[in-house]
């Protein structure tokens, strides 16, 4: 089936939120409205402190989506590149459509000079991870959040 990696697009809202929402209701959590729209106009945004986003297309249809970020690094010079959420949908799971965003974000690094490319996923997403360790490698980091 052709498959299409491209920029997000102010059309793409409605198929954004339904991809999103699957997404979020994966590590079952949910925002508000406000966030969502929030969210999508960012990913929409001309701000460098914005987040990117590429949506994944099977035969025309949205099937996955990728946000991305670019940020300052202590340890380096050059900027490195944040991969915050990555889905695809359940039915075109396997077909390589996860490699292929995850690699669209890797060129888009590259060509912004961002070497370094990096993401956290919870330990039970065992599916996903067969894939991340084929193309990446695994830190000892340990996560932490502000308790509030």
């Amino acid at each position: 089936m052709p498959t299409l990696i491209r920029p997000l697009q102010p059309e793409d809202e409605a198929d954004w939120r339904r991809l999103w929402t699957a997404y979020l209701q994966f590590y079952k959590t949910s925002v508000p409205e406000p966030v969502y729209a929030s969210t999508f106009a960012r990913l929409l945004g001309d701000d460098p402190r914005d987040f990117n986003g590429l949506i994944a297309e099977v035969d025309g249809h949205p099937m996955g989506l990728t946000h991305y970020l670019f940020h300052r690094h202590c340890w380096k010079i050059e900027d490195t590149c944040y991969l915050q959420d990555l889905y695809v949908a359940p039915e075109a799971r396997g077909t390589g459509l996860g490699r292929a965003l995850i690699e669209a974000v890797y060129a888009k690094a590259d060509a912004a000079g961002a070497p370094a490319v990096y993401w956290l996923t919870q330990d039970f997403n065992h599916e996903a991870r067969l894939l991340y360790d084929r193309i990446a490698k695994v830190t000892p980091f340990i996560r932490y959040n502000r308790a509030l």
